[in-house]
């Protein structure tokens, strides 16, 4: 039927001009304008309402959907199948089900749609129910949306089986078959599936060309691709998609240049293509020479220019753009965000009106890592509608500022939680040393039914290794090894580290061998522990077999074996080491290596040698590097070195006790009474305080913390049973136990 002016009234035609300007921006991404159109008519009918409902469920603003549809006058069935089709395209699930189950009258569309819904989701039983409860189970639409769902998740035999009970099938019913095989990548059976096909279409073709790309094989992509009967527009995206996802790009660029008609999809996959590889000149000007744009055009421009730092010029695209849309601006300022410049990012976003998700925590995410957390906090209490992620990254953000409390507050406060959420707050605990604080919160974990994932282990297995809890890092390692987790070589290399902390060096090295799939850092984390250990010609040797097989050190291989040479003694080998370093593999010396060589020397009385090294370094100084330099002054008694390095140590950690203390020794040491006194002085000047000492041991499975400012009733009896241990060790008896002990050890 055709519309105009005389059929449907002066006002009717209004509307339905109207209805059709709402539908067209709600599909072009132009929510906003939408919005207008729909507030500013004065005559609105069931259409209307439907339009505007599908506007903001296809533009992710799906509470204003559905606050809507529940505020409209009167509703129609396409007003409950709109509203269902929007929770279904935001994956709303739940939310769409319950809109089903109210529903007063449904056709096959609502059945199609909560099926299809199901089907996507995984959920094959609930979408198997629903397809039983049909009153034509030969629908072809609904058996069609089962057949995929059963391919999708691999269930071929169901879907083959429910596809050769259809007594009327259409070439969607072929190609949801095919495209079970093709798109899990079983291309021998969606190749004898293809060749059998009672009909093709081009998009049968084009799946066998995914198909094939999908699993690398290319020759056998583009043998199917040049057969096809009349290849559309997608058949050329895919086609040349696909060579650029494999990094031919230069075929990509020739084959796109050979459709006959381009469509705005085809020029935007181009450029695409071109961002992906880092080539913005290439995508700029094909960008430039589109006959025309839409925001999908410039928002990948945008993001271009951001993966290459190139802000500037994402701004100058940004505010080229005609109608900006909310994706363009997040990716403005997720661009501004990863360069911390997060008061340009505040810009953009005071200008958008109308905020989705992601736009908020892009922003919150901003202030977070740049420490700014008050501002961030503003952020997230006035956001209406917080998500998991909005939670996390404030529990993140707290976290890495060190405010745990602050970040164990907006843990508690959360409705529900995800791994992530735990993972965050135990990761939040071991940055900031508080590790019995992590264990507990893993037992919590456990007890309130999360399954820990690689992160949850790799961070508990870090806070026992720090402990020194070997009881708790081998019932870790079990737990692992139970849950499957035994393979993740993340998971391996914390592992190792924690038997080598723990002073278990076997333990570690037999891990280090099961581990077929080692990376740098497994080699790292097994030197590192010999270090740890005074094994330091075993770091040495297995240096040596890194080398052989090829594996290309990093800077953190350099720490562990100068590290192992340190508490070795092995100062040649060290110093070596460092040339080694720097000649033959081009590592910049960071202060944590000029430390490991200037203790190195120090150690051994060689205090000028280690003076040069500090005074020709090219990175700066650090308090560990004349903290090493002070120490070794001290064990061979080098006041007047000892006076300048702690000028210079004194002016990096005012506050630092050690320092004052350990100078104040050396004074001490040398009878020199008057400068104790003046060290003294000048540590209370600079309110320097010593934190009190912290020891723990493991008993029965529990880490016990004990501070060395214990009360004074606990210090007198911790004192009366060291009296008594002390008188038992002595007698004959005990010492000749003990020597049995030895003996069978």
């Amino acid at each position: 039927m055709k519309f105009n002016v005389k059929s449907i009234g002066e006002k009717g035609s209004y509307v339905f001009t109207q209805n059709l300007r709402i539908s067209q921006l709600g599909k072009s991404g132009r929510i906003e304008e939408a919005v207008a159109v729909f507030s500013q008519m004065t005559e609105k009918n069931i259409v209307t309402y439907n339009s505007m409902i599908s506007a903001y469920a296809k533009n992710g603003r799906i509470e204003n959907a559905r606050e809507l549809f529940d505020l409209m006058p009167q509703r129609n069935l396409v007003s409950w199948n709109s509203m269902i089709a929007g929770y279904l395209h935001n994956e709303l699930v739940e939310d769409a089900a319950k809109l089903f189950d109210k529903m007063f009258k449904r056709d096959l569309y609502s059945w199609t749609l909560m099926i299809t819904c199901y089907t996507r989701i995984g959920e094959l039983e609930k979408a198997k129910e629903l397809f039983n409860l049909l009153p034509d189970k030969q629908d072809t639409v609904c058996c069609n949306a089962l057949i995929a769902g059963y391919a999708k998740k691999r269930r071929f035999d169901e879907a083959k089986k429910l596809f050769d009970e259809m007594l009327v099938k259409n070439i969607v019913s072929w190609n949801s078959m095919l495209s079970g095989y093709t798109k899990n990548g079983e291309m021998q059976l969606g190749l004898q599936f293809f060749e059998a096909m009672g009909e093709r279409n081009v998009v049968s073709w084009n799946l066998m060309v995914d198909g094939y790309i999908g699993v690398g094989d290319l020759d056998s992509a583009w043998m199917i691709f040049k057969k096809i009967p009349t290849p559309n527009v997608v058949s050329w995206v895919t086609m040349f998609s696909g060579f650029a996802h494999y990094g031919r790009i230069t075929e990509a660029r020739s084959l796109f240049d050979e459709i006959p008609s381009k469509n705005l999809v085809s020029w935007n996959a181009m450029i695409g293509a071109y961002v992906r590889h880092n080539q913005i000149d290439d995508a700029y000007k094909l960008f430039m020479e589109m006959p025309e744009k839409d925001s999908v055009s410039y928002t990948t421009m945008i993001n271009g220019y951001v993966r290459v730092g190139k802000l500037s010029q994402a701004r100058e695209i940004l505010n080229l753009m005609p109608y900006k849309n909310i994706a363009a601006q997040t990716a403005m300022i997720n661009g501004y965000v990863q360069s911390s410049r997060v008061d340009e990012a505040n810009e953009i976003f005071s200008q958008i009106s109308v905020r989705d998700s992601v736009c908020w925590n892009t922003m919150i995410t901003g202030y977070t890592h740049c420490g700014r957390m008050d501002e961030a906090l503003c952020l997230f209490q006035d956001m209406a509608c917080k998500d998991m992620v909005s939670w996390n990254t404030m529990i993140a953000g707290y976290a890495q500022s060190g405010q745990m409390v602050k970040a164990l507050g907006i843990f508690n406060e959360m409705q529900e939680r995800n791994i992530v959420s735990w993972n965050s707050l135990i990761t939040g605990y071991v940055q900031n040393g508080l590790y019995f604080e992590a264990l507990n919160c893993f037992i919590l974990m456990k007890q309130q039914g999360e399954k820990p994932d690689q992160s949850t282990f790799v961070c508990c297995l870090r806070a026992s290794a720090n402990l020194a809890a070997l009881n708790i890092g081998i019932q870790l390692h079990h737990l692992v090894i139970k849950t499957g987790f035994g393979i993740d070589l993340f998971v391996k290399n914390a592992i190792m580290t924690m038997y080598a902390k723990s002073g278990r060096v076997l333990e570690a090295e037999n891990v280090f061998a099961e581990t077929n799939n080692k990376d740098v850092v497994s080699w790292n984390s097994l030197i590192a522990g010999y270090a740890l250990n005074g094994c330091g010609k075993e770091a040495l040797g297995l240096f040596e077999e890194m080398s052989i097989r090829g594996i290309i050190p990093d800077e953190v291989t350099f720490t562990g074996l100068l590290s192992a040479c340190n508490h070795g003694g092995l100062v040649d080998q060290g110093l070596s080491l460092f040339k080694c370093m720097t000649e033959t593999y081009s590592i910049k010396p960071s202060s944590e290596h000029y430390a490991c060589v200037v203790d190195l020397l120090g150690r051994v009385g060689r205090l000028e040698e280690a003076m040069e090294i500090v005074e020709g370094m090219k990175t700066m100084s650090s308090a560990k590097i004349w903290g090493a330099l002070l120490w070794g002054c001290r064990k061979h008694q080098n006041l007047e070195l000892a006076k300048y390095t702690a000028e210079r140590l004194l002016a990096l950690e005012p506050q630092n006790a050690s320092n004052y203390v350990l100078l104040s020794n050396m004074h001490a040491e040398a009878g020199r009474w008057d400068m104790v006194e003046r060290v003294r002085v000048l540590m209370k000047e600079n309110k320097a305080e010593k934190q009190p000492g912290c020891s723990w041991i493991e008993i029965d499975y529990q880490v016990h913390c004990f501070l060395s400012e214990a009360p004074p009733g606990l210090r007198l009896e911790i004192c009366n049973i060291l009296k008594t241990v002390t008188a038992q060790i002595r007698n004959t008896e005990w010492m000749l136990d003990y020597r049995y002990i030895l003996d069978i050890l």
